[in-house]
């Protein structure tokens, strides 16, 4: 192609004939870049402007588009022809994860905006961690956002004589396990996780840009470092945001239902 697909300036970059991928091929993989820029958020422009754009017959649009379409970039529907499709973010649930690792991961820009971000005490969790009622929590409280949309509500209580440090970080576009890392030189490897389907609170819905009613995942999390517990976790993920994903073995003999050991 006449330019580097890597560049962000907005526009098409033309495809190249003599180049060795198709045409159709060259062109989805330059739509593919824009919608990653957001340049099509007012919409996409018809087959007939594409066909302008990149100087290319109508058949290779229509080719290129099909691609998209089945990647799931693109969705058709009766009445509005083609539209970008909402990005919605994966997780397998295999092994430990965390949701800043996995949007990054799929080249997208995360952010959270931090509402709460306090030593206190928590009687309620520190009985979910098995921990003395007096026990003292560094909780941090957040929004968090992909590609500038809201994504998630999350808020983790972390046993503060190991966390007590995260009350100075900055957690606009930080982790938790990041900053555990860092700060702390604990490493979270460990725990347990339960996850299920409920309607999004008043409160939740709102955070979330969501219509009243929503359904959301909930996510409960014990985090652990080694046999040591360090974390209570409590997550709101938008339904149509988010998938959630297992992979099976025959070597794999993990319960369902509970909270699995390693399913973190």
């Amino acid at each position: 192609m006449s330019q580097t697909l890597g560049l962000t300036s907005p526009g098409p970059i033309l495809p190249e004939r003599t180049h060795p991928l198709p045409l159709w091929s060259q062109v989805s993989e330059d739509l593919r870049r824009r919608i990653n820029a957001g340049e099509f958020e007012d919409g996409l422009p018809g087959e007939h402007d594409l066909t302008d754009q990149y100087g290319v017959s109508r058949h290779t649009i229509r080719e290129a588009l099909r691609v998209l379409r089945a990647e799931g970039l693109l969705k058709s529907e009766r009445g509005r022809g083609t539209t970008v499709a909402e990005t919605k973010y994966s997780q397998n649930l295999g092994a430990l994860y965390s949701l800043f690792t996995t949007i990054a991961d799929q080249g997208v820009e995360q952010s959270s905006t931090v509402k709460r971000l306090v030593l206190t005490l928590n009687p309620t969790v520190a009985q979910e961690l098995d921990v003395a009622p007096t026990s003292e929590f560094v909780v941090i409280e957040r929004v968090r956002f992909a590609g500038g949309e809201p994504l998630a509500y999350d808020t983790a209580w972390l046993l503060a004589e190991f966390a007590r440090p995260l009350l100075e970080a900055d957690f606009t576009h930080s982790s938790i396990y990041a900053e555990l890392r860092d700060r702390c030189a604990i490493v979270m490897n460990a725990g347990g996780e339960k996850i299920y389907a409920q309607v999004a609170s008043r409160h939740i819905a709102n955070a979330l840009h969501l219509p009243s009613g929503s359904p959301v995942f909930a996510l409960e999390r014990v985090g652990k470092s080694g046999d040591q517990v360090i974390e209570w976790r409590e997550t709101f993920i938008r339904g149509d945001r988010f998938n959630l994903e297992v992979d099976f073995s025959d070597s794999a003999n993990t319960p369902i239902g509970r909270y699995n050991k390693g399913a973190t």
